[in-house]
């Protein structure tokens, strides 16, 4: 492939990684939408063109950085478990996990529409029902099937199949191919519904009520009705003398974070981004940052973690000292500070998509969005087009462990937006879906925009790595694009890493967005990651 750079503007940017929906976030900032406005508009593109990855049955988590005010927040639209998702609720049913697929597996209120609703508050410009005109078109009249949409249909044909929709994603019984026209009837109305009622009549009208009209959904409309998005303070920390802005528990945030920090210790700039020490003191780092993640990572309101302490500068330092240069940590690392009796792990996978936007008024958004699983549960509730989100698969039956199933909990979550501020105003967005793979990928763009000096096309583009487990995988060993050199890999395996090989660019290291504003310049660049099929579209 061709080196490329940014795609650059003067007015407002929006990268996502479907081109129509970047298109649709760029025709919102040019009807004088804000940033906020076009975010929104672009996620409910992706609704429509990867319902793999997004859906209004999904959750998500914002970080809007607002220069005027000189203010960054974040905002979490994530649900909770049902009031009639208990643990005894599955065992009595003979499950000893919460199933990962069908209406059982859709036990967590979806949040993002709620989310929309407060960051349109707050931030809109347009009027609601504007924001949706393209999703509402795509939707009715159709659009072609994306390469990765096509790929995971084939993939999961057999769940399709047996869901209420399999007459939409299987014509004619069979996964249609890439570019075939994709016409999602019921979704398309779902949102006309959305756009002439207003955001909570997703939560208290005909669209909650058919979410939740099947018995052996947990769901019930009570708890759609009593959802809220909340505004959060973000966490924060610097790398390289700029401060970098992740989302608090129950997200992953911290996790970035303590990776971010255990990196500075390292002189980062006097290796190669494609050197063994580079690879290795990144997965290393990944497998102690982890560590503490998977003991404690929870909702706030149930389990109280020591963030202070993870993100201290001296807990770090003594973490980085588990880390060898020459020999690999085990797969799993026990966490610095101990919370659960039980010693399973978590499999935090995902399908995801990461998009951000920015106007010429200063305001930047970072946000994030999912359904879990590709298509979530696969339940689709009749009539409504829309893919319920599985988070809830997450949560344990086991009363031990942090992420213990509880109603009205909100369960741990990977997705994580990311901020990196400069000189005290926003400057960089980035983000990538991936489950465990999110805050490599964000150390992987980080890293090579601060201390190698690439612009931020490059940073997505060059070649990644993975360590663990992340959407559509289940084995912890590191996983390398084959544009790696291969002593790096003979390298790396000498050292006792368990190394495979991926595709050059491959989905499987996540789809990256990124933009950068510079304020001197008064100018915007975006990125996207050619792992999805994203642009970057600015004005």
């Amino acid at each position: 492939m061709e080196p490329r750079g940014p795609t650059r503007a003067t007015r407002g940017m929006v990268s996502t990684p479907h081109h129509l929906a970047s298109a649709a976030g760029r025709r919102a900032l040019r009807d004088g939408g804000s940033a906020v406005d076009a975010a929104i508009t672009a996620n409910a593109v992706l609704c429509v063109a990867y319902p793999h990855m997004a859906g209004l049955g999904g959750d998500g988590f914002w970080i809007v950085a607002d220069t005027e005010a000189d203010e960054v927040t974040g905002l979490n639209a994530s649900g909770p478990a049902a009031a009639a998702a208990t643990r005894d609720y599955y065992r009595s049913r003979g499950f000893d996990a919460i199933p990962e697929r069908g209406p059982r597996a859709a036990l967590t209120v979806p949040g993002a529409v709620d989310g929309w609703r407060r960051a349109h508050e707050r931030h809109g410009k347009l009027a609601w029902e504007r924001l949706f005109a393209d999703a509402i078109a795509y939707a009715t009249d159709g659009l072609p099937v994306a390469d990765s949409l096509a790929s995971w249909i084939r993939r999961d044909e057999e769940e399709l199949g047996a869901s209420s929709v399999a007459d939409v994603y299987l014509p004619d019984g069979t996964p249609p191919n890439a570019g075939a026209r994709l016409v999602q009837a019921d979704l398309g109305r779902t949102f006309e519904r959305l756009a002439a009622d207003g955001p909570r009549s997703f939560y208290e009208g005909e669209i909650a009520a058919a979410l939740t009209a099947d018995d052996a959904v947990p769901l019930e409309s009570a708890d759609f009705e009593a959802y809220r998005a909340e505004w959060v303070d973000p966490l924060s920390r610097t790398y390289r003398g700029r401060t970098v802005y992740e989302l608090p528990p129950n997200t992953q945030g911290f996790s970035a974070i303590q990776l971010f920090g255990l990196l500075e210790g390292y002189d980062v700039g006097d290796w190669t981004d494609a050197s063994a020490d580079y690879l290795h003191h990144v997965a290393e780092a990944t497998k102690v940052a982890f560590a503490d993640r998977d003991a404690w990572l929870s909702d706030p309101a149930f389990v109280d973690a020591p963030l202070d302490r993870f993100l201290d500068d001296a807990y770090l330092a003594g973490r980085r000292e588990l880390i060898e240069r020459e020999r690999t940590l085990p797969t799993t690392v026990d966490p610095g500070i101990e919370y659960r009796a039980d010693d399973g792990a978590v499999d935090p996978g995902g399908d995801t998509v990461y998009f951000c936007a920015a106007d010429d008024d200063g305001l930047v958004v970072s946000g994030i969005q999912s359904v879990y699983f590709d298509f979530g549960s696969a339940y689709v509730p009749e009539g409504t087009g829309v893919f319920m989100q599985n988070r809830g698969a997450l949560f344990s039956l086991d009363g031990r462990d942090a992420n213990a199933l509880e109603p009205g909990k909100r369960c741990f979550h990977t997705l994580v937006p990311a901020l990196l501020h400069d000189a005290g105003r926003p400057t960089v967005a980035f983000g990538t879906m991936g489950g465990e793979g999110q805050p490599q990928t964000q150390a992987a763009f980080l890293t090579r925009l601060l201390d190698f000096g690439y612009d931020i096309q490059r940073a997505i583009d060059a070649p990644r790595w993975l360590f663990g487990r992340t959407w559509g995988e289940s084995s912890r060993s590191l996983t390398v694009e084959s544009r790696i050199p291969d002593r790096t890999v003979d390298a790396l395996r000498a050292r006792g890493h368990d190394v495979s090989i991926a595709k050059a660019y491959d989905g499987l290291m996540g789809h990256a967005q990124a933009l950068r504003v510079d304020h001197a310049a008064g100018v915007i660049e975006g990125a996207a990651d050619p792992r999805s099929d994203g642009s970057a579209e600015g004005y």
